[in-house]
């Protein structure tokens, strides 16, 4: 008598889907994202993880509409806006997919291109970051990120692609290593670049945003370089002892020409009053700077020992399409995320 073997379950593929404020280009997203899966047949099923980081608009609303009409969607709603970093790894969290792709729902970054991820994962890579060839961004924003980008290139401890954003496939064992990462302040690109693996990558020219505005003014891009450069490098403290060397072998040098000077012509009066005062000003003001980069990381360490959860989740609306999915919750909920010791 010969055992019957079960037929063996397609492949499932999460998308991470973070929402803020988009409740202009949710339903055409979707819509374009389905019809991209559907034209490309690559024989797979999908779910759509939805993250609402404290939307103001009528986000939700839009999501349980989606929710209602496809069964592979879930909708986790966060208590209150955490920010973006933070509703990707709550997508990662809930993801149960062999794979997941991580993109935004502002239609710059193209569904056809995830499409292409896809299909490069398929060819054995366990990353498949997409990177931009051009992008139809202001000159202030393209500035910056080409700034922020060469600064990270320079200073970093690990090699990040330059000109990616978190627009990429991640594999289980990617989802899996990025789980155990505790930090707070997290910038999950490096971590994907830190835990290795076979990557490689899909050029694409980005979009512009189909509605809205973006969700991340100076104030949030400035916090994002920083958790990029602190977090993959050390280079600001070395940086530190650099300069307090030079300013004490200055130091020194100035020392050593006074006694020069007197030596000479002990008569002389070493000129001075100006110049005094603008050295006091100059290592003032480098002791300041010196102060603020390791109150930076020390901020840092703070966040890591106040041990909070990295988010709160007010509802979470679908089931997980994998084979250990349970019920969803659709009423409120204090549930918290996974503990990565």
């Amino acid at each position: 008598m010969t055992e019957e073997r079960l037929p063996t379950p397609a492949p499932l593929v999460s998308f991470i889907l973070p929402v803020y404020n988009e409740e202009g280009s949710i339903e055409l997203f979707s819509r374009t994202l389905t019809e991209a899966l559907e034209e490309a047949d690559l024989g797979m099923r999908f779910e759509f993880v939805y993250v609402n980081d404290g939307s103001a608009d009528r986000s939700l609303e839009h999501l349980h509409a989606l929710a209602a009409s496809d069964d592979r969607v879930q909708v986790i709603d966060f208590s209150r806006n955490f920010g973006h970093q933070i509703a990707v790894t709550a997508g990662i969290d809930h993801a149960s997919g062999d794979a997941a792709v991580i993109m935004d729902t502002d239609l710059q970054d193209p569904p056809r291109v995830a499409v292409e991820l896809i299909r490069r994962w398929q060819e054995g890579f366990n990353v498949v970051y997409a990177q931009r060839r051009t992008r139809k961004d202001t000159f202030f924003k393209k500035a910056t990120a080409g700034a922020f980008y060469r600064t990270l290139a320079l200073v970093a401890e690990i090699d990040i692609p330059r000109d990616t954003g978190d627009f990429r496939l991640i594999d289980r064992k990617v989802i899996d290593a990025v789980k155990r990462f505790p930090e707070r302040n997290r910038f999950l690109r490096g971590m994907v670049s830190y835990v290795g693996f076979r990557q490689t990558n899909v050029q694409f020219d980005r979009d512009e945003r189909h509605a809205g505005v973006t969700g991340y003014p100076l104030r949030k891009m400035i916090k994002f370089a920083a958790d990029g450069i602190l977090g993959f490098s050390t280079f600001p403290l070395k940086l530190i002892q650099l300069v307090g060397l030079v300013v004490s072998a200055l130091s020194a040098l100035a020392v050593v020409y006074v006694l020069v000077s007197r030596a000479i012509d002990p008569s002389s009066v070493v000129p001075g009053w100006t110049f005094t005062v603008i050295a006091i000003l100059f290592v003032g003001g480098v002791q300041i700077i010196m102060l603020s980069v390791l109150g930076s990381y020390l901020g840092r360490v703070y966040a890591e020992v106040q041990n909070r959860p990295l988010y709160l989740v007010a509802s979470h609306v679908g089931r997980p399409a994998g084979p250990d999915a349970s019920p969803g919750v659709e009423t409120a909920s204090s549930e918290l995320p996974y503990r990565r010791d």
